[in-house]
C-alpha cells in the first residue's frame, strides 16, 4: 500500500523522524532551496502537514496543497495556522496540549528566581574573579511573599499559580471571566489593574488577534519600576516596542522572556539590558516533553488516516 504523503514544515527530532518516515512519505520543506518549486512538485499529492507551533501553516502554503486532511501542530499554540484557511476547505487541525503544560510553568517560575535573584550575574561574578576581587555580589530582591500576577489562568497559567504558592505570593489572575478553579486567587479583570497589583507579571495566555498586543504600554507601565514581566506565551501578546522603550526607560524594571517576535532573530535592543533574561523559546525544552508531543502529533495523524477520533482537535 502506497504511503500517504506528509508536508513537514520544520525539523523534529530524530527519534520523531524515523517513525514518521516509517509510516509516511516524509517531504522535508526546510530542506528546499527553492520552497516554490518544491512544493510545485510534490503540493498535489500531500495529505498532512506536520508543523511546529512558530511555523503554523499559513494560507500561502495551504493554497499550494489541494489535497491536503490535516494539520498537526507539534506544540500548543496554532496562532501561526490559518484557522479560516482550513476551515473554508475542511481541514482538521491538531496541537499537542497538556503534555507541555508543566515543562512550560517550570521554566517560567524558574525565569523569575533567576532573573529576581540575579543568578547569572552571580555566576559570572564568581568565575571572572570578582568575588575575590570586589567583595560580595551585589543585593537583589526576593520572591517569596510577594505579588504575582497571572494573565491567563489556563492549563499552564494555573500550574504556574500552584507553584508560586508554594513561595507564599499573593497571587491574582486576569482572564475572560473568574475561574471555579481559581482557590485562594483573586480575579483581576482589567490588565492593567492586574499589573499594577503585581510584583511579578506571567503572560500565559494563547495568542489570537484578540490578544495581540494585550501586554500595552498601559500594562507595562501599570507594571512600573519595580515590577518583572516574564512571558512564556507567545511574543504577539506584547507590544515588544512599548515593552524595550520602558525598559531602556527604567519606567520597567525587568524582564524574562522565552518568546520574541521574528525568532530567533530577536531586536539587538534586547541584548544590550541588562535588566532582561533572554531565552531561546525552549519552556518545553525537556526530552521527557519533545517525546511526548511527537507522540501526540503521531497519534493525531495515524488517527485521522485509519478514521479514527483525533486525540487532541483543535478543529
Amino acid at each position: 500500500m502506497t504511503k500517504p504523503e506528509i508536508l513537514l514544515v520544520g525539523p523534529y527530532p530524530e527519534w520523531d523522524l524515523v517513525k514518521l518516515e516509517a509510516q509516511y512519505e516524509v517531504r522535508k520543506l526546510y530542506e528546499a532551496d527553492d520552497r516554490d518549486a518544491f512544493l510545485k512538485l510534490h503540493g498535489p499529492n500531500i495529505r498532512a502537514v506536520a508543523t511546529r507551533g512558530e511555523l503554523g501553516a499559513a494560507a500561502g502554503l495551504i493554497v499550494k496543497l489541494p489535497k491536503l486532511e490535516v494539520i498537526s501542530v507539534y506544540g500548543v499554540g496554532y496562532d501561526a495556522v490559518d484557522l479560516q484557511a482550513c476551515r473554508e476547505r475542511g481541514i482538521r487541525v491538531t496541537n499537542t496540549p497538556d503534555v507541555l503544560t508543566n515543562d512550560v510553568a517550570d521554566l517560567g517560575v524558574g525565569m523569575m528566581l533567576v532573573q529576581s535573584r540575579g543568578m547569572i550575574g552571580a555566576e559570572t561574578w564568581v568565575r571572572d574573579g570578582s568575588w575575590e576581587a570586589k567583595g560580595l555580589y551585589p543585593l537583589k530582591r526576593r520572591v517569596w511573599g510577594r505579588k504575582a500576577g497571572v494573565l491567563g489562568l489556563g492549563r499552564i497559567g494555573f500550574e504556574v499559580a500552584k507553584r508560586l504558592k508554594g513561595f507564599d505570593m499573593d497571587i491574582a489572575y486576569s482572564d475572560v471571566s473568574a475561574k471555579p478553579y481559581a482557590e485562594g486567587m483573586t480575579f483581576i479583570a482589567d490588565p492593567v489593574e492586574l499589573a499594577r497589583h503585581a510584583d511579578f507579571l506571567f503572560v500565559t495566555l494563547a495568542a489570537s488577534a484578540a490578544t495581540k498586543h494585550i501586554v500595552s504600554k498601559d500594562v507595562i507601565e501599570a507594571l512600573g519600576p519595580e515590577g518583572m514581566l516574564i512571558n512564556i506565551s507567545r511574543a504577539s501578546n506584547i507590544d515588544e516596542e512599548a515593552l524595550l522603550t520602558a525598559l531602556e526607560s527604567g519606567a520597567l524594571g525587568s524582564a524574562a522572556l522565552d518568546v520574541f517576535e521574528g525568532e530567533p532573530k530577536l531586536d539587538p535592543r534586547f541584548l544590550k539590558l541588562e535588566s532582561v533574561l533572554v531565552q531561546p523559546h525552549h519552556a518545553s525544552g525537556t526530552i521527557e516533553t519533545r517525546k511526548a508531543m511527537g507522540k501526540l502529533v503521531r497519534d493525531n495523524l495515524a488517527a485521522h488516516f485509519t478514521g479514527a477520533a483525533l486525540p487532541t482537535p483543535v478543529l
